[in-house]
C-alpha cells in the first residue's frame, strides 16, 4: 500500500506541476537488477535443493542468495553516493525525492527481508532447518521475490514516469 501510495502522489506530482524535471539515473539500477533476480534464482535453487534432501547445496545456493541480495543494497548505497557526488538530492527537485523516497522504503523493506534470510542462512548451517521446517524458508524466499517483483515495479515507473 505504501508503494501505491507513493506512486500516485508521483503520477498527480509530475502532472499537476510546471517543475517537474526528469533526472538521470545512475547505470548501476541496471547492474542492481540483474544481482537482485539473481539473488532469487539461487533462493529458489536452495529450496529446490532441500526438497530433494541436499542440505549441502541448500545451503550453499541460500548462501548466495543472501550474499547477493547485501550485494544489491550496496550497489544502492553506490547509486545514492553517485547521485550525491552529482549535486542531486531529494531537495533539488521532485523527481529526485521521489527517487529517493522509494528506492530508501524498498531498502527499508529489503532490509527487513535480508534479517530472515540471515536468520535462514545461520539455522541452516547449524542444522537446525530441514525439509520438515520450511515455513521459515518458504515465506523468507516469497517474500523476496515480492521485492524482486516491486524492483521491476519501481524501475518501470522511474524509466517511464520519473
Amino acid at each position: 500500500m505504501v508503494f501505491l501510495a507513493f506512486t500516485a502522489a508521483l503520477l498527480m506530482r509530475r502532472e499537476l506541476s510546471a517543475n517537474w524535471v526528469t533526472m538521470h539515473k545512475p547505470r548501476i539500477l541496471w547492474a542492481n537488477t540483474g544481482v537482485l533476480l539473481a539473488s532469487s534464482i539461487a533462493l529458489e535453487r536452495a529450496r529446490r535443493r532441500l526438497q530433494a534432501g541436499d542440505r549441502l547445496r541448500f545451503n550453499r545456493w541460500w548462501t548466495a542468495g543472501t550474499a547477493l541480495g547485501v550485494l544489491f543494497l550496496v550497489g544502492q548505497a553506490l547509486a545514492w553516493r553517485e547521485l550525491r557526488e552529482a549535486g542531486v538530492y531529494v531537495a533539488s527537485n521532485p523527481s529526485t525525492a521521489f527517487f529517493y523516497i522509494l528506492t530508501a522504503s524498498h531498502a527499508a523493506h529489503l532490509i527487513g527481508g535480508l534479517t530472515a534470510l540471515v536468520y535462514v542462512d545461520v539455522k541452516a548451517l547449524q542444522y537446525s532447518l530441514g525439509p520438515a521446517k520450511r515455513t521459515a524458508i518458504d515465506c523468507s524466499a516469497i517474500f523476496w521475490h515480492f521485492l524482486d517483483g516491486l524492483w521491476i515495479y519501481l524501475m518501470v515507473l522511474f524509466y517511464l514516469w520519473g
